[in-house]
């Protein structure tokens, strides 16, 4: 019968994936896991769901023979502007104004993310299971023939202006309890990605492969990491946990290698963090996470772009021009009560530094990720003594960068704000 459950949830998970999206803490989600999505994404050192492989691997052992299937809908809203590209060797316009201003919003604001966590326990100290979780966000759809100067998209191309990153990744987990309040567990991360790209054709006198540029529709990739964690309960009442992820070295997307640097590489950056959750009263816990992701270690994203592109290195190129984002440091701050038997409420905020820096906004036009307060609401209703159902809300305040675009002239800004809703159906076996 668990094996049954297991393959449905498996499958169920696989039909949804083609929809990931999920911009908050660069492009990497605020929580995973339902419970931790409404205490700030809080979770390293809680064991209260079988999420362990995308935060915690050590905290499977602690969380019991369990299932967890969640389905939350992301709402990103991203918008770009360009004013002042009038003079200084750019075009103006009949009016006086820069050919290149243009002020666009994209499209696509709805999409589906599916969560599955399941455990199963070996024996009183050791355990094995499965996460299956996504990452995106860098997901833009912005309509062509909008600017002043009768060009098809705010980076000059022919055709429609955005790209489309998918993540999945499946995290097999093995936990193991050394003693009775302390536990290790290593997660394999097997990813697999898909990308597009669309109305870059302006750029193709930059590119090492113009062919390899844009509009090839969908490539993917595959590729693999992996994840390693400690938990421990010091006493009763507090418990501590820390956990670390590889770069997850991916394939090259083959038909964006005159994109991505280094050929169409695009990795899944290195990523750590520490926390610990204490208990107030028996009915009342908070619990803070810190996370560091290091995506400057990765070309593709953490390369500067226009200074790298104007010093002579082309797209796709060895060492060549990438998003620029810096590294972030993320803070996750969650409560949870015990309301009664059967209610159980959460809140949460989540602060992540902004990876897109004023030098870098014109190619960032492509991936606005620039949110950095994240606010939290979510409960848990009780249905039996072996089931639940959690629910989680996010809002993510409106956030700006503005800087000089270099390519078209004046200047640049990038806005995005967010929403999500997901619930969860949680059983324990």
């Amino acid at each position: 019968m668990k094996i049954r459950t297991l393959v449905g949830s498996l499958a169920f998970a696989g039909l949804i994936v083609p929809g990931i999206a999920s911009a908050t803490d660069g492009y990497f989600s605020h929580g995973y896991g339902m419970k931790a999505a409404g205490m700030g994404g809080a979770s390293l050192a809680i064991a209260d769901d079988a999420m362990g492989g995308a935060n915690n691997p050590a905290s499977m052992v602690f969380a019991g023979d369990r299932l967890d299937l969640g389905l939350t809908i992301f709402s990103p809203h991203r918008s770009a502007s360009r004013t002042g590209s009038c003079g200084a060797g750019y075009p103006c316009n009949a009016y006086g104004a820069g050919a290149f201003d243009n002020s666009t919003n994209s499209g696509s604001n709805i999409f589906y993310v599916p969560e599955l966590g399941y455990n199963h326990m070996l024996a009183s100290n050791m355990s094995v299971g499965v996460t299956i979780y996504g990452n995106g966000g860098m997901n833009t759809d912005y309509p062509g023939g909008t600017d002043a100067g009768g060009h098809a998209n705010m980076l000059g191309g022919t055709t429609g202006l955005g790209v489309d990153l998918q993540q999945l990744i499946i995290a097999p987990t093995f936990a193991y309890k050394f003693n009775a309040n302390n536990a290790i567990g290593i997660s394999p991360l097997f990813g697999y990605q898909m990308f597009a790209a669309s109305g870059l054709q302006g750029f193709s006198g930059y590119s090492s492969s113009p062919s390899n540029l844009t509009n090839n529709g969908h490539d993917t990739s595959t590729g693999w990491g992996v994840r390693v964690g400690w938990m421990g309960k010091v006493t009763d009442r507090l418990s501590l946990g820390a956990a670390y992820a590889s770069k997850m070295d991916m394939s090259s997307f083959n038909k964006y290698q005159g994109l991505f640097a280094d050929g169409g590489k695009f990795d899944i950056p290195e990523n750590y963090g520490v926390g610990l959750a204490y208990k107030i009263t028996p009915q009342a816990l908070v619990a803070l996470d810190y996370m560091r992701i290091n995506y400057s270690q990765v070309g593709s994203i953490g390369d500067q772009s226009t200074s790298v592109l104007f010093a002579g290195t082309k797209l796709g190129a060895s060492g060549g021009p990438g998003f620029g984002w810096s590294d972030v440091n993320v803070w996750k701050l969650g409560f949870e009560y015990a309301l009664n038997d059967q209610w159980t409420l959460r809140a949460g905020y989540n602060h992540s530094d902004n990876p897109i820096q004023a030098s870098n906004v014109v190619f960032n036009i492509l991936a606005p990720g620039v949110v950095q307060d994240h606010y939290t609401l979510g409960a848990t209703y009780k249905v039996t003594k072996a089931s639940e159902i959690t629910a989680a809300y996010m809002h993510a305040m409106q956030n700006s960068v503005t800087g000089p675009d270099p390519v078209f002239g004046g200047t640049d800004t990038i806005k995005m704000y967010e929403d999500s809703f997901g619930v969860a159906y949680d059983v324990k076996f």
